[in-house]
């Protein structure tokens, strides 16, 4: 669908089908990109929409981001879920964030960016879904536990992002800092291995708990 072609959405079908198309363009782009370098433009051009068209669904770039992070968060917490039983809290939180990149990236940027250029309505409904989705995850995490608390699940979960949002930039750095760790051996150990080191936090976490209660 280019621009000039483009007839408002009458039907609720329609107006779901639209924003899809937008969330999949996004999607599209940040697989390519990185979050942070897909503008507006860009998600309008690839999805052949004006910008004005596409701000009648989302009302700003952030705003598609964060639809995405409860899209793919979604995901992650069922496969948490379906591996507690047989892979141990420890694992079944890490490895699928290891597996989701696109979900680490949108995290990272969550409270530095994402958050920051939304309508209030639109960040309440991220809030408010998103807690959902920890209490969904922590009562899991909670019943595969003999020690953890719903709440202290709670903050394991919240926890875990929190790592992912530190620790996978840091294993992703820019093409700049790629290069100067190649050129200067001697910054090698300031690199990171994101699941290894999340597992590890997250770890370090669960034996602390009993340790402050």
């Amino acid at each position: 669908m280019t621009q000039e072609t483009f007839v408002r959405a009458r039907r609720p079908e329609q107006k779901r089908q639209r924003r899809e198309a937008i969330l999949a363009a996004a999607e599209e782009l940040a697989l390519e990109r990185g979050v942070r370098d897909v503008s507006l433009g860009d998600i309008a051009k690839r999805v052949g929409f004006a910008k004005s068209n596409v701000v009648r669904y989302f009302g700003t770039r952030e705003e598609i981001y964060l639809e995405l992070s409860l899209v793919h968060g979604r995901q992650w917490v069922d496969e948490v879920k379906r591996r507690l039983p047989r892979e141990g809290i420890v694992d079944a939180l890490v490895e699928p964030l290891g597996e989701r990149p696109l979900l680490c990236d949108l995290i990272s940027q969550g409270g530095t960016s994402l958050e920051h250029n939304v309508g209030v309505e639109a960040a309440a409904e991220f809030k408010r879904t998103m807690h959902g989705l920890t209490a969904e995850l922590a009562v899991a995490i909670a019943e595969c536990s003999a020690e953890l608390t719903d709440a202290e699940a709670s903050e394991v979960v919240t926890a875990a992002a929190a790592f992912a949002m530190a620790f996978y930039p840091a294993a992703n750095p820019p093409p700049t800092l790629r290069e100067a760790y190649d050129r200067h051996p001697e910054l090698a150990g300031m690199q990171v291995e994101f699941v290894p080191a999340t597992k590890r936090a997250v770890a370090a976490l669960l034996a602390g708990i009993p340790t402050l209660r």
